[in-house]
Parts: C-alpha cells; structure tokens; sequence
C-alpha cells in the first residue's frame, strides 16, 4: 500500500486496519503518513495514541515504526492522527523549494535540479547552472520568490506517463531522486505551481502559494559535483532570520553613523582606509626594521665580511628581502637571530658562504631545525636565547 498524503496533504485523521504487526513495525491497509523520501522527512504523529517515530517504505508497503510495541493484532482498526504542525511545516517548506526554483530558472541560465532537503531549520535546493550563484542573485531570487508568494499562485498536481513527462521541456526533474524513480515507474507524479515552476514530486504540498508565508534565503555552499547549495528558512523561521539580520544592520548602520542603505560604500570607505594603514604600517615596520640592521655587528666569519646581530619585532618571512638587500659587494653574509614564538635564525649570503650550511650549524648546536639554499636558509624552534645564537655566531673556530 503506498501512502496516500501527497495527494491529500490535508488529511490528517483516520481510521484503518492493520495489515500487518512485526514489534514495533505496522503495516496498515491504508495510510495518510508520509514516508521520508525525495528530500522530505517523515510525517509525526500516533497511532492509537501511540507515537509514531519514523515511517518508510518498503517492499510490503509503508512500514509505520513506533516508539513501543503496540500490542495490535492484524485487522484490528486503528485510530491515526499525523502531526499538523509538522506536516505544515514540510507542505509549505517542500512548495518553497519549487517556488525558489521557479526564481532561479528567471536568474540564472541553463539552470538544473540536483538535489533539496528540508531540515527543522532549514531548507535546501541544488542548483546547477551555467549562470554563477552569487549573493545579489540570491537576494534576487528571493525576492522573486516570495513575489510569487505574494501573487497567490494556485498548486496543483496530475499523473502523467514517463514519456509524456521527459517529452515537456518545462518539467524540473530532481536528478537524485524521481529522475531515478521514473525508471520503472507507470507514471509520473507532476505539481505545477501555476505560471511559475512546473516539477516532477512525490511530496506534499500546499494548494496556493501565499500558505508559504515569507522565505528568507540564508546563505550558499558548494557540496560539490558542479552544484550550488541555496539554503533557505520558510515562515516564522524566515521572519525571526530576516528580523536578526536587520537588526545587525540596524546594528551596523549605527556604529558606521550611516543610514542601513548606506553600509556598503561605508564599509568601502573603512576596507580602503584600512588597506592604506597596512601599508603604512608595513612601510614603517620595514623602516624601523632597516634601522635596527643598520646596528648589526660587523665580523669576519668564513673568510669574508659578515653582519651578525639579534633583531626583536621581526619574523623570518619579514627578514628575507631585507637581509638580501645588505649582501653586497662590501657583505659576504648577514646571520640574524629574534624570536617569533621560539628563537630563530635567519642567513643570507652572496653564495660564496653557504647559508644552509650556517644554519645547520646553529641547529646542530643549540637544537631545531630549518634549511634552504646557500643564499638564503633559516631555522626555528631553536631552545636558545638569540644572544646565545649571535655569540655562537660571532666565534668563526
């Protein structure tokens, strides 16, 4: 026996008899439950006051699993009550998601169906598309969206045989789930959302659009296989995820002393500031930097003129182009030790001395470890002071 839900979603009471008992699991000669499938969860609800847990199809039938073993015999009828809210919920969650797909067929190109799933907090469409999924086409999607809300669109539903179905160009197939379903199936199951979306579903839905209520597109992610996940909320959860956001822009507006339209040229005003600071300290940073080289020790190491010194407020990464910058014709080498976390050293030479070979000595030495070319090496995680290094440094033996 298949359910009978998606093609009378407002039924929510009846009576039946059980087909079949195995503990927990019930089988009824009719069924108004929806079995999770096709991205939509399973209905809630009880049976004769017991609760039902989860429900699935299966070979036999829908098997109904409930929270404890019932104690029904096979013919016995029964009493079935599916939970209201929830069915509500999923209805208006599961036509949302052609509504919202109705949106991107009018945004982006070549637009495809690759996969939905309602969750308590969420919803979710996949998209595939030639057209990038960005955050303007998502705020544009969604107000098309609940546009078409607005416009109380009329939801209706027919059979027709799987030829006919892949014959008409304007038929989304969810490739996933009824693509798949369609391959040994009489006919073909096709909800229309009248001048707006038109889909081959199993699921229950509402008969107009305007039983939706608000959608509120939350963000997007790339699950992978050239698809674009759209999540979304549907009703009071929309109006409490838009209500939040507002009030951070709200938020925002005021702390940036801007109106709420304006936080995006306030806030690239405050980006460029900020690059433009970066810079300076940067330029600053090398400055100070340059003046504490200047003030390295000069020694003869190796046969040629090295400067050796300690450095404070420097990491390996910002000594590498200033040290090269000191090697020259009157420089062999520069050895410099700091701390950025653990002690470190940094070598650079004009390739006479080998500066991997400096800093394998250092590690050697004290422990650590690092290495490079002969121009240029370092080594960290040193468990020496840099005085320690700079005074092995200085001793040439």
């Amino acid at each position: 026996m298949q359910t009978l839900a998606p093609d009378n979603p407002e039924t929510l009471s009846f009576d039946t008899e059980v087909a079949a008992v195995d503990g927990r699991e019930v089988l009824l000669h009719e069924t108004y439950f929806y079995p999770e499938g096709g991205g939509q969860p399973a209905d809630r609800g009880v049976i004769d006051d017991v609760d039902v847990v989860d429900v699935q199809k299966s070979p036999d039938g829908v098997v109904h699993t409930l929270a404890e073993a019932p104690g029904l015999e096979t013919g016995e009828t029964v009493h079935c009550v599916v939970d209201a809210t929830f069915r509500t919920y999923c209805k208006r969650a599961h036509t949302a998601s052609h509504v919202l797909f109705g949106a991107g067929r009018r945004v982006l190109d070549d637009v495809g169906y690759a996969g939905f799933d309602i969750g308590e907090e969420s919803v979710r469409v996949d998209f595939t598309a030639d057209t990038e999924i960005t955050d303007a086409r998502m705020v544009e999607m969604e107000q098309l969206a609940n546009r078409a809300v607005w416009d109380s669109l009329p939801v209706s539903w027919e059979y027709q045989s799987p030829e006919t179905a892949r014959e008409r160009e304007e038929v989304a197939f969810n490739t996933k789930t009824e693509e798949g379903a369609m391959a040994n199936a009489d006919e073909v199951r096709i909800v229309t959302v009248e001048g707006w979306d038109v889909a081959a579903c199993g699921g229950t839905h509402v008969s107009n659009t305007q039983e939706i209520g608000p959608i509120h597109v939350l963000n997007r992610s790339n699950p992978g296989e050239g698809a674009t996940r759209v999540e979304f909320a549907v009703g009071p959860k929309a109006i409490d995820a838009a209500a939040e956001r507002h009030d951070a822009a709200r938020e925002a507006a005021t702390n940036l002393d801007v109106a709420p339209p304006d936080i995006p040229g306030a806030v690239d005003r405050l980006t460029s500031e900020r690059d433009e600071l970066r810079e300076e300290v940067a330029d600053l940073k090398s400055e100070l930097l340059s003046y504490r080289l200047d003030d390295l020790d000069s020694v003869e190491r190796a046969g040629g003129h090295w400067l050796v010194g300690a450095v404070e407020g420097a990491t390996p990464n910002d000594l590498q182009g200033e040290l090269a910058s000191y090697v020259g014709e009157e420089v062999d080498g520069v050895a410099v030790a700091g701390t950025s976390g653990e002690t470190f050293v940094v070598v650079a030479t004009d390739g006479e001395g080998d500066a991997n070979a400096v800093v394998q000595d250092v590690t050697d030495e004290f422990g650590g470890g690092g290495g490079g070319s002969p121009t240029f090496a370092q080594g960290g995680g040193i468990p020496a002071s840099p005085l320690d290094v700079v005074g092995y440094l200085r001793n040439d033996d």
